[in-house]
């Protein structure tokens, strides 16, 4: 059963528990457990296990090359082959350094907004769309600890205008097509003052980066 939003905030989720040969572990972001679980169901990926990091890495960067060194080498012994789920995220390129010290590869793009709309295609759009500001299906759901709380909108909403005078649209990509998500996400927007744009990005090269380690 998948933990809920909170605890894939705050521990992630390890999922890691191969015994035979021929297994793949996916270690990942935790705002990406259900989207990783929902593509292994959907292709019958039984050979790929699943362990996650706190999503709340995603506030403090810093953490992210570290843990991931440190659950690469809690689990290399027991997998035949061991795939970053993360793109950059903050790390400044430091994440693929340490990859690439590893010998083990990782998403491409600099983030989830990034391979969610298809790295080619966000690059294309990205000087466009230099005021736009983006949700995914997991930041909607967590919208208030990794948006409000963090930023102290929820005390002080006289801060919206410093943190996000300068944006215009927020874009909501969304993964899946559910109706209360799209709710949730317009009144994100309406609590930013930004002009709401839903986007179905589906899973994007999130999909098909997974795809190809089956190959």
């Amino acid at each position: 059963m998948l933990p809920d939003d909170n605890t894939l905030t705050e521990t992630g989720l390890d999922g890691a528990a191969a015994t035979k040969p021929g297994r793949i572990l996916l270690i990942a972001c935790g705002a990406l457990a259900r989207e990783i679980l929902a593509l292994k169901d959907i292709n019958g990926w039984d050979h790929m296990d699943l362990t996650c990091l706190p999503a709340k890495y995603h506030l403090f960067p810093d953490k992210i090359v570290p843990e991931i060194e440190a659950s690469v080498a809690k689990h290399r012994s027991t997998y035949d082959e061991i795939f970053v789920v993360y793109a950059d995220c903050g790390t400044g390129g430091m994440l693929q350094t340490k990859c690439e010290d590893l010998g083990i590869k990782m998403l491409q793009g600099p983030h989830c907004y990034s391979f969610y709309e298809g790295n080619d295609t966000f690059a294309n759009l990205a000087e466009d769309e230099i005021t736009a500001f983006y949700l995914t299906d997991f930041l909607v759901r967590q919208f208030d600890a990794f948006i409000m709380k963090p930023m102290g909108l929820d005390k002080h909403p006289q801060l919206r205008e410093m943190y996000f005078g300068n944006y215009e649209k927020l874009v909501y990509q969304a993964q899946v097509n559910d109706p209360d998500l799209d709710k949730k996400a317009q009144a994100a927007a309406e609590t930013l003052g930004l002009r709401y744009e839903r986007r179905f990005t589906g899973y994007g090269d999130l999909h098909n980066e997974l795809a190809a380690l089956n190959k």
